[in-house]
């Protein structure tokens, strides 16, 4: 049997959840069949701690008798942040629940050297201001950090100044440049070896951050890293 993944858009954009489809299918998982929801109501694009309340008000309703009739085998939470629907769902079904935010963060420090005294780093790039604080804390719980940098292995968040929708509608080469200038930023801060698209939105401009932040640099981008941390967990029977 296939196992069936829900990737779920909480803002209602389609087009953003669109633009998944193509970076998902190109992951060529075998025997694994995804489905694509996009909120029905509620913010269009997650700009803030609000539009992320607004976003689990809007998209629960709809997700819950889906998780309660045991409809796929595992769930993806597409919106980078700490987002609720992620604890909400892994209340009400056994199987696998992931947000990209946690994905990527889990996927970055497998990446990193497992000597410690080189101190490499990973670090973020993402949209509107706020993030880099909303991030860096979100970053910092789930690592047990006290402080900005206090476990020595994440070095901070990187913002572009435009939201996720402006990401899609803003002209090609001016989002291209404020990602590029966002990314060297960055990798300037010290040794980051792993750069996350901090936005679902992102999808498919890693190129852009790579042609910045060098050949050396590992990209992470959150729906791939969540898509294929679910299908290892559900056909490892985790």
């Amino acid at each position: 049997m296939a196992t069936r993944i829900l990737i779920i858009n909480p803002n209602t954009t389609q087009s953003m959840t669109d633009g998944l489809k193509p970076l998902v299918e190109s992951l060529g998982f075998s025997n694994t069949e995804y489905t694509y929801f996009t909120a029905p109501s509620g913010p269009s694009s997650i700009n803030n701690n609000q539009d992320v309340l607004d976003s689990v008000a809007a998209c629960f309703p709809s997700l819950e008798p889906l998780a309660k009739e045991h409809r796929y085998d595992a769930y993806l939470v597409a919106c980078y942040s700490h987002h609720p629907l992620v604890s909400r769902l892994r209340d009400i079904t056994p199987v696998p629940v992931l947000g990209i935010f946690e994905a990527s963060v889990t996927t970055a420090l497998q990446l990193l050297s497992s000597d410690f005294q080189r101190q490499e780093q990973f670090g973020i790039v993402s949209t509107g201001k706020i993030w880099e604080e909303l991030l860096g804390s979100a970053v910092l719980a789930m690592l047990g950090g006290k402080e900005r940098g206090g476990n020595g292995r994440f070095a901070g968040v990187e913002t572009t100044g435009l939201n996720a929708t402006e990401l899609h509608d803003a002209p090609r080469e001016e989002v291209r440049r404020r990602i590029q200038e966002a990314a060297g930023r960055l990798v300037r801060r010290g040794e980051v070896r792993v750069v996350i698209l901090g936005c679902a939105g992102m999808a498919g401009m890693g190129e852009w951050v790579r042609e910045e932040a060098g050949e050396g640099v590992r990209i992470v981008d959150g729906v791939m890293a969540g898509v294929g941390s679910l299908v290892g967990l559900v056909k490892g029977g985790f």
